[in-house]
């Protein structure tokens, strides 16, 4: 039997997340853990997050899961959600200012104030509802409509150095990233397991990677 792990460092819809990756994982073991060597030994790992990027990469610190976190990234299937997507990157301007994993170059922006729709009505931050996804091609999209609807609440996007990796992209107010795919690592803005049947879809496809570090593209097979 496979192993799913997801990251439990004090912050996330953990039992959301827990309950909507079990109806899909197909007799594959979910577990919630704070334990290393419990994350490192499963064969996919979930990190996830909610809350501010500061206080993220704090409890990450005094854990010592953000070691954790960067051995994963390394090494099998890892799909990340929200902050947890955000604390990949090298710093946010979050907080004051955060530095966050560096497992991707580039920054976490905030929102501008005075964002508005293509039709002029003034757009609220955070982010917060469903919007539209526009994927690019990537094996972890399949069966799932191109411009379909996930739920979204946040403040912060990422900007990726590198734009070929960019998986996904959202309009608000601009288009932005909302989703980043490397070799093993798929990090979205959106949460999945409250994303309905499209959201269920794309745990669905996580649970059967196969674990190799190259894995993604082998998750369909």
């Amino acid at each position: 039997m496979s192993t799913i792990a997801i990251i439990d460092y004090g912050m996330g819809n953990l039992h959301s997340i827990a309950k909507a990756v079990e109806k899909v994982a197909e007799g594959a073991r979910v577990l919630v853990s704070s334990d290393p060597d419990t994350i490192l030994a499963a064969d996919r790992v979930v990190f996830p997050g909610v809350g501010g990027i500061g206080h993220t990469m704090e409890e990450l610190s005094r854990t010592g899961l953000g070691e954790v976190a960067r051995q994963a990234a390394v090494g099998k299937p890892m799909l990340c959600i929200c902050v947890g997507m955000q604390a990949l990157f090298e710093h946010s301007e979050e907080n004051n200012g955060t530095d966050c994993l560096g497992l991707v170059k580039g920054e976490v922006k905030r929102f501008a104030e005075n964002l508005t729709s293509d039709d002029g009505q003034r757009l609220k931050v955070p982010h917060m509802g469903w919007n539209q996804v526009h994927q690019s091609a990537h094996p972890l999209w399949k069966g799932i409509p191109q411009d379909s609807r996930f739920y979204f609440v946040h403040s912060y996007y990422t900007v990726p150095a590198d734009s070929q990796l960019c998986a996904a992209t959202t309009n608000y107010g601009a288009d932005f990233c909302c989703a980043l795919a490397r070799e093993n690592l798929f990090a979205v803005q959106f949460h999945p397991e409250k994303s309905q049947k499209a959201g269920l879809a794309l745990l669905g496809n996580v649970s059967r990677c196969d674990g190799r570090a190259d894995a993604y593209e082998s998750c369909m097979t």
